[in-house]
């Protein structure tokens, strides 16, 4: 969900009360029914926790089966603003192959549209150096769309929906692609999570009501900085492109602590700050927090609290790895 398109419209509204139920309105309409040009795919902030879930090459590089699972509660406050849920699964079965399974939902309006979105997620790793490898993913899989018109008028009374049919449980076919290289400290991934560019719904006579997918195209770059034996630095980036939306940046930067704390910031250009927290249990376990304030006008308003994300991972050792330590990426 991209915030920009929402908060342009924001000049226009002349009191809170109006200004609340119009916003979630022209969100829903853009994400649901309007043309759909912002960016689709579901937006992280912990993305340095999530990589598999835009890049199938990523799938197996940690060595062990892991299992992590993301929530995110966007625009806390404002009702009907967007969650997402995400689960990933990913490991290497052989000393190339890796194989994983990706499960994304996304939803806004209160049940007024969600999308579900899974995969499977193949990779082969050819080694290019002592440390260095280069991984080729593949994913496959499909999405489903239910849209809820009625629900619409729940936010917006005024808004007409009559003669629109429901969409319930509409499946689209997914293919996607990428390319993942690193060593021990370096990562670069790029990627196109989906090819298929899918009409879900045309009315002829009215040209607002037509949306589909449109390929998304994801480079991921970041490098560890050993500072001394108990501290590590790692910047990153994460640029995010799509045809008719302005291009997104990410750029995080984090510390980690004697590889048990992470701290750091992140900047999500003209659109959010963000905090990161996350703590290392043990060597299976992790959890990790994420805070986004909007530096656009709609986060000035009293009803948003900004976003929150809430990560956990869960690894096992593999016969291919006999020792789980943590690592930034």
């Amino acid at each position: 969900m991209d915030i920009r398109m929402v908060t342009d419209k924001l000049i226009k509204f002349p009191n809170i009360k109006d200004m609340k139920n119009k916003i979630l309105t022209v969100a829903l309409l853009l994400t649901a029914i309007g043309g759909m040009v912002a960016q689709q795919d579901a937006q992280y902030t912990q993305y340095m926790y999530n990589t598999i879930a835009v890049n199938p090459g990523y799938a197996g590089s940690r060595g062990v089966l892991s299992i992590t699972g993301l929530y995110r509660a966007q625009w806390v406050g404002l009702d009907g603003s967007p969650t997402t849920q995400t689960l990933n699964i990913n490991s290497p079965v052989s000393e190339r192959v890796g194989l994983g399974l990706s499960i994304v939902n996304d939803e806004i309006g209160n049940g007024t549209n969600q999308d579900t979105y899974f995969d499977a997620v193949f990779s082969y790793t050819l080694p290019t150096s002592l440390t260095g490898k280069l991984s080729f993913g593949l994913k496959a899989g499909g999405h489903l769309l239910n849209i809820d018109f009625n629900q619409l008028q729940n936010y917006n009374p005024d808004l007409n929906t009559a003669g629109t049919s429901n969409i319930d449980r509409k499946f689209s076919p997914n293919i996607g692609a990428g390319v993942y290289y690193h060593t021990r400290q370096f990562y670069l991934g790029l990627s196109i999570p989906n090819f298929l560019k899918t009409k879900h719904f045309d009315n002829s006579d009215t040209e607002s009501f037509i949306a589909s997918e449109r390929m998304n195209l994801y480079l991921i770059t970041g490098y560890v900085f050993d500072l001394n034996p108990n501290l590590k630095f790692k910047p990153a980036i994460l640029i995010k492109a799509v045809s008719g939306a302005p291009l997104q940046v990410d750029f995080s930067a984090n510390f980690m602590l004697q590889e048990k704390v992470t701290l750091g910031a992140a900047y999500r250009w003209n659109a959010a700050l963000s905090g990161l927290l996350g703590y290392q249990f043990s060597d299976q376990f992790m959890v990790g927090l994420a805070y986004d304030r909007e530096v656009t006008e709609l986060g000035n308003t009293s009803f948003n609290d900004g976003s929150f994300e809430v990560m956990l991972r869960y690894e096992l050792k593999t016969n291919y790895k006999n020792v789980i330590t943590p690592r930034f990426f």
